[in-house]
């Protein structure tokens, strides 16, 4: 035991004295590096006792702190801010910071562009806009052919086999204003171009109009609608599989039928984007390490807990070595279990504490804050006495 470097008592920092170097060249990270490590021992009850580490491992457990508080931060600003973040250009996009490129010093606003891209899913199948391209194609119809397959006619036409959705068909009977019968026209009615301001006075043969009020035309409308339907064959048809039936049988009076089509194909080619270079998951977030000197003395004061518990752990991993160390006429019985136990606790402590606390500064809990803040000065507000005023 009286071969393990001990303590010295001070301790002079330079760049290369930690494992990573992360933080190494940055001035206020020396000076603190040095600062730590007399509060580290003095801590852990030096110069009462003897403290069986070196600078060095003071200046270990000093860097790893600093990282984990930046780990701890950037992920929740991930986790805050990805739906923001998700397919944006890291090169082009996201300030460039010490040769590369990084968030750590940037405000995201929240957007909808993913709430977009979402809402143009929606639109595709809707076909009301959205991102993939809906085709026309159209088929030749037989007299007295019921069954028609799109699958094979889009193979024909030089697709891929089952890549074809069929959105819409134009099978349809023909609107009822076609067949629209006006009873006032041309009766003699006495009303001689009584419509000239529509511009219809030119029209041959000449006859005359007069102007029914429009709940008339709607019922005239939805009769011959209704008589369609309840006396002869309505016009439907049922897709099923990409295999098309229609309602009557074609009896050749049409020659083609139109239809609109997406591509599987092109559905998914639409719903993944992006390149090697653009936030694809929450693990390439450029969030670098921070910048030691522009942590707050809040930020520092965490790092200093956390490091001395790191500290700590560690001596009690030394102290395991040895469980009991002779002295002259007895022994003494090293406290490892205590070091570490206490460790142990102490680091998931402070790790809940980092990650409450962060909570409570969420974008959600902020804005509950503010809207109980306006509620309460509304409340004192109407405590103060309102004068009437008098002209």
């Amino acid at each position: 035991m009286a071969n393990v470097p001990i303590w010295p008592g001070s301790s002079n920092f330079f760049p290369g004295n930690t494992p990573f170097g992360f933080y190494d060249n940055d001035y206020q990270f020396q000076q603190d590096a040095d600062k730590f490590a007399t509060f580290a021992a003095r801590r852990l009850g030096y110069p009462i006792v003897d403290v069986e580490l070196q600078d060095l491992n003071f200046y270990t457990a000093f860097e790893e702190a600093v990282t984990i508080y930046g780990n701890e931060v950037y992920a929740y600003k991930v986790r805050q801010d990805y739906l923001s973040l998700e397919g944006v250009t890291i090169s082009s996009d996201i300030p460039n910071i010490n040769g590369s490129s990084s968030l750590a010093f940037s405000a995201v606003t929240p957007n909808m562009g993913v709430i977009i891209k979402l809402s143009e899913q929606y639109g595709t199948e809707a076909g009301t806009g959205g991102n993939v391209d809906w085709h026309t194609g159209s088929i030749a119809l037989t007299s007295s052919v019921q069954d028609y397959d799109l699958n094979a006619w889009a193979v024909s036409q030089g697709y891929k086999n089952k890549d074809l959705e069929i959105k819409r068909v134009f099978y349809e009977s023909p609107p009822a204003i076609v067949k629209f019968f006006d009873p006032y026209a041309g009766t003699g009615a006495g009303v001689m171009n009584v419509m000239d301001s529509f511009g219809w006075s030119g029209y041959s043969p000449a006859i005359n109009f007069v102007l029914m009020p429009l709940n008339y035309d709607l019922q005239v409308i939805q009769q011959i609608e209704m008589s369609d339907t309840v006396r002869r064959s309505n016009y439907s048809f049922e897709v099923q599989n990409n295999k098309l039936r229609l309602f009557p049988i074609p009896d050749g009076s049409v020659s083609k039928l139109y239809f609109q089509f997406l591509l599987k194909s092109e559905r998914l080619a639409n719903s993944i984007s992006g390149n090697t270079g653009s936030i694809a998951n929450v693990s390439n977030v450029p969030y670098t390490n921070p910048v030691y000197t522009y942590i707050n003395s809040v930020g520092r004061s965490w790092i200093f807990e956390y490091a001395l518990t790191l500290s700590k752990e560690m001596l009690g991993y030394v102290r395991g070595k040895y469980t009991t160390v002779p002295i002259p006429g007895s022994e003494v019985t090293m406290n490892q279990q205590d070091l570490l136990s206490s460790a142990t606790a102490e680091k998931t402590a402070l790790i809940d504490r980092l990650r409450a606390y962060l909570d409570e500064t969420s974008r959600e809990k902020l804005l509950e804050r503010r809207s109980l803040e306006t509620e309460y000065r509304q409340k004192e507000l109407n405590q103060v006495p309102q004068p009437i005023y008098i002209a």
